[in-house]
């Protein structure tokens, strides 16, 4: 199995994501353990000598100028994951816990920290064992850092809080107990070391980042599928117009929609049609869909950076240089945070455009509502009523998180960057722009099979077809329900672009473009 070398080598969110997978191993290689054993030596004589260093030898926050003395260091750590494990409501996805024990990992790892090598062994024994804590999804304000969250994450390292396991959450006293395992006891700094961080918005973060971009490719594929049932133009993807405003994302979506549509008799039926312009949510799709993918790529950078980085405080960079900094201040991916759920929003939006669009009747030969017979029949009006529901809730989720601060630690963090909020308001919207981009696809079959026996090119031919197989035609009223959660499975399964991909392979055909290496994973 491929390894990863934590607190060494370049963490990704694809790589990320593959170690919550266990698809690839992480370890901690010797040059590592030198790093983090030398660390914890200096945090442990800094510990017994008498100058003040904030959170080794002193108490927290407003606490700081609180000498604590040698003896009391460990109760003083376990305190502190005691005293902040204060998070309510249902426990995060465990996937985010894996990941949050992932990225905290490799912060640590890089030897600036204090921690014992004990710890990060067992942390990475979790991980492995699929020992996963529980974590309350509530009560991040993103100051320093993520402390409640990441304080639940490490309970079980002295053997209280709860975790998942084999299916089933347990105290972790008595699944330790169940299965022969000790408590830690904590050295000088490891309780902050492990509970000051960005963690758990940056585990979000990377989660944003995996979903966002499984649904920017299939709005243009759904989009390209709506362009070819309501027989839209393609001159407004041609590459010469996006060179003269050169957007990576446009020029990448532009191209990407001509790639769908290569060589589709459905768009040459029409080429010398009287229609001079589509509405905006057809041929602004590269405007738009490129905006967010923009904004994906601004994310994905920001994210990544955050993985690699050390978060915590204060960061140890030898017994006699400790610096007592900022480094846990959530505001660097807050923004992006924010930024990347109005993204998210937007594409649903134009996607509600394009669905309510469909239905109206104008395209020669696609009847009104998508149905022959209406009147006694509504057709396909009523699942845009869920669209349009779904757009409006996530309007009301854009409010940026980032622009309140609420101060906390009697005013000590006076200025906090709610990046916990952003993040699960942005996770929010994606699940629910997955759910619109599942009844568009839904709609734009229906509205194609009013073409035939025109097809598509053959890549949007595989795809009508596949769809087809899972979900018949809407000939007569009936619950459809069951056929709009189809269809949103294959939006989140990705298995469309998988088929999109294959077909372009076998066929020789184009698929992805000159921009596609910017806009990977």
């Amino acid at each position: 199995m491929e390894t990863f070398n934590y607190g060494l080598d370049q963490l990704t969110v694809a790589t990320a994501m593959k170690l919550a997978r266990k698809e690839i191993k992480g370890i901690l290689n010797p040059e590592t353990r030198s790093k983090v054993e030398a660390s914890a030596l200096a945090v442990s004589n800094i510990a017994r000598g008498e100058k003040a260093v904030y959170g080794i030898n002193t108490g927290f926050g407003p606490l700081c100028t609180s000498k604590i003395s040698a003896a009391d260091t460990q109760t003083l750590q376990e305190n502190l994951l005691k005293s902040h494990a204060v998070g309510l409501g249902e426990p995060v996805p465990i996937e985010i816990s894996k990941l949050m024990l992932v990225l905290k990992l490799q912060a640590l790892a890089q030897g600036f920290s204090g921690i014992q090598l004990e710890t990060l062994d067992r942390m990475l024994w979790m991980l492995e064992n699929e020992v996963i804590p529980v974590v309350p999804i509530q009560g991040s304000v993103g100051a320093s850092g993520d402390l409640a969250p990441l304080s639940h994450l490490f309970l079980p390292l002295l053997g209280l809080g709860k975790v998942h396991y084999e299916g089933s959450i347990f105290k972790t006293s008595e699944l330790f107990e169940k299965l022969g395992v000790k408590a830690l006891s904590l050295g000088p700094k490891e309780g902050l070391a492990l509970i000051n961080g960005t963690q758990f918005m940056a585990a979000y973060g990377v989660k944003i980042v995996d979903r966002l971009h499984n649904l920017l490719v299939h709005a243009d594929i759904t989009g390209a599928m709506m362009i070819e049932g309501l027989m839209g133009s393609i001159k407004p993807f041609s590459p010469e117009l996006h060179q003269l405003r050169p957007f990576a994302g446009n020029q990448h979506v532009a191209q990407t929609i001509l790639n769908l549509l290569h060589e589709s008799e459905i768009v040459n039926s029409h080429l010398d049609c009287a229609r001079v312009q589509d509405p905006y949510s057809l041929r602004c799709m590269p405007q738009v869909h490129g905006a967010s993918r923009n904004a994906w790529l601004h994310l994905k950078d920001a994210i990544e950076t955050e993985i690699n980085s050390v978060t915590d405080n204060p960061v140890v960079f030898s017994e006699d240089h400790t610096i007592s900094g900022g480094s846990f201040h959530g505001q660097p991916i807050a923004l992006p945070l924010d930024y990347a759920c109005l993204a998210a929003s937007e594409l649903g939006n134009i996607s509600d455009r394009r669905i309510y669009l469909s239905l109206e009747g104008d395209t020669p030969g696609v009847p009104k509502l998508l149905l022959k017979e209406t009147g006694l029949n509504s057709g396909l009006m009523i699942p845009q009523y869920t669209t349009a529901a779904l757009a409006s809730e996530n309007k009301g989720l854009c409010f940026p998180a980032s622009a309140d601060s609420i101060p906390t630690s009697l005013g000590q963090e006076d200025h906090v960057s709610m990046g916990s909020i952003g993040a699960r308001k942005a996770l929010r919207v994606i699940e629910n722009v997955e759910k619109i981009l599942g009844i568009e696809l839904f709609n734009a079959a229906q509205a194609m099979d009013f073409h035939a026996p025109l097809k598509s090119g053959k890549v949007m031919t595989a795809i009508h077809e596949h769809v087809r197989t899972k979900i018949t035609p809407v000939i007569n009223d009936r619950v459809m329900t069951e056929d709009m959660e189809t269809a949103i499975e294959m939006i989140q399964s990705g298995e469309l672009i998988e088929l999109a991909n294959r077909i372009a392979t076998q066929e020789g055909l184009p698929f992805e473009t000159e921009w596609s290496e910017i806009f990977r994973l």
